[in-house]
């Protein structure tokens, strides 16, 4: 069934409308489940720390793809801020068939800061993670499909139940397309060109890098869209990068063996800004 995403900026009342709209659901007689971190006192610690924070959003997404199924409305309640992280997100349903909307709660930055400091202590963000955040947020738009349908909602408004839930129920998944199809991994000749197709094109980049600048576009072996790096990768860099995305593509693998390296190219667009 359906995945609901809540957006915002940290203290935006995501977690109030989550539970608003698992009671709304709950009373239709719809079985809903909300996944959220679990932080505590280490909230602050895990966002002032990138791969702390990358392995917090690992554990919420696997928990997201293990909950979606065909009778439960899952809800993420979670800053959702990345919009590579709402692509990840809508990947997933598009693989698992199934509708998805976000929720984006639209709170001015001084009342979140203020339902900040009125939480207990161990539950507060410190003010240089606040900011942060806040900073590095990545406002949905309706106009990329990984954030539509969008709701916006202001700190005083009432959650347009009906809307959400014809979005939802109403709605026809988006269709898989061929890099979220599966294949029998059987086939030896996509596990090598996978291999072999990756392979050469991390050596392409690091060959061009010797000569291109930090935001030049550059053109990769097999590919039809370039990649553009917001910084240099190092070797170190790239093979992680390289292993995530054949880790990706072996479950969600392409039956289409000539796009391999533009979804290589697109995975390390998101992955590196």
């Amino acid at each position: 069934m359906p995945l609901v995403l809540l957006c915002g900026f940290p203290c935006s009342g995501k977690s109030r409308r989550a539970v608003q709209l698992r009671s709304h659901l709950e009373a239709a007689g719809r079985k809903a489940l909300v996944v959220e971190p679990s932080l505590g006192a280490e909230r602050s610690a895990v966002y002032a720390d990138s791969q702390k924070e990358k392995e917090l959003w690992g554990t919420l997404k696997a928990e997201v793809e293990r909950k979606v199924n065909k009778e439960d409305v899952v809800i993420l309640d979670y800053l959702n801020y990345i919009k590579s992280y709402r692509y990840e997100l809508f990947c997933l349903i598009k693989h698992a068939r199934t509708p998805h909307c976000l929720i984006h709660c639209e709170t001015a930055v001084d009342i979140c800061s203020a339902w900040n400091l009125e939480r207990e202590p161990e539950s507060q963000y410190s003010q240089e993670v606040f900011d942060g955040l806040v900073m590095r947020f990545e406002s949905p738009d309706s106009r990329n499909r990984w954030d539509s349908p969008l709701f916006t909602v202001q700190k005083d408004d009432t959650l347009p139940f009906q809307a959400i839930c014809d979005a939802i129920f109403h709605r026809k998944a988006p269709p898989p397309n061929q890099s979220t199809q599966n294949q029998p991994l059987s086939s030896t000749n996509f596990l090598y060109e996978l291999d072999k197709v990756t392979q050469d094109m991390l050596m392409a980049i690091l060959n061009a890098q010797k000569t291109s600048l930090p935001g030049d576009r550059i053109v990769l072996p097999g590919a039809t869209e370039k990649i553009e790096l917001s910084h240099n990768l190092s070797m170190a860099e790239l093979r992680k990068l390289r292993r995530q995305f054949i880790t990706y593509t072996k479950l969600h693998p392409t039956e289409n063996i000539g796009h391999i390296a533009n979804m290589f190219v697109q995975y390390l667009n998101k992955s590196t800004h």
